[in-house]
């Protein structure tokens, strides 16, 4: 017997998240001077879910109301092996490379600052993490003001010349 549930993420100021899965209890460890070393500016915290031995939700990072709002989101997920990073002063492209070259990190669902609601199954053994919905579905195809608009932002943040 398996029942679908979805989960929306909280996440009432928009931060970027990040949320994946990896294998071993010093993910958290590993997570945070991973992020620490990417950015400078970076502020975040981050939670893990362990799916054995006593089954915490571990937790860390270098703000203390993002660390409150990964663990309030774990123990909603309650997935095992899954992790949440939320940060601010920084965006996930300058850290996700370094986030997947993690040795214990397996699987990353999304990186982003929409609305995200996870898809878990649940059976009598526990949850996992089936996807994301990761913000809403498009409306139709970008015009050349669009393209020029896009082209703009990207420059805007410093991500091409």
């Amino acid at each position: 017997m398996v029942d679908l549930k979805v989960v929306d993420i909280f996440n009432p100021s928009g931060f970027n998240m990040i949320l994946g899965q990896a294998h071993f209890i010093k993910t958290v460890e590993d997570l945070h001077e991973a992020l620490f070393q990417s950015c400078s500016t970076i502020q975040f915290g981050l939670s893990f879910c362990e799916a054995s031995g006593p089954r915490l939700i571990r937790s860390s990072g270098n703000r203390e109301d993002l660390i409150e709002l990964t663990k309030k989101n774990m123990m909603e997920l309650s997935s095992g092996h899954s992790f949440m990073i939320m940060m601010d002063k920084a965006f996930p492209i300058q850290v996700l490379k370094q986030i997947q070259a993690v040795p214990e990190v397996c699987t990353v669902y999304c990186a982003t600052a929409n609305p995200v609601q996870v898809i878990i199954a649940e059976t009598p053994k526990g949850r996992g993490i089936l996807g994301v919905i990761d913000g809403e579905s498009p409306l139709g195809f970008e015009n050349n003001q669009d393209v020029l608009e896009r082209h703009q932002m990207i420059r805007k943040f410093g991500y091409k010349l």
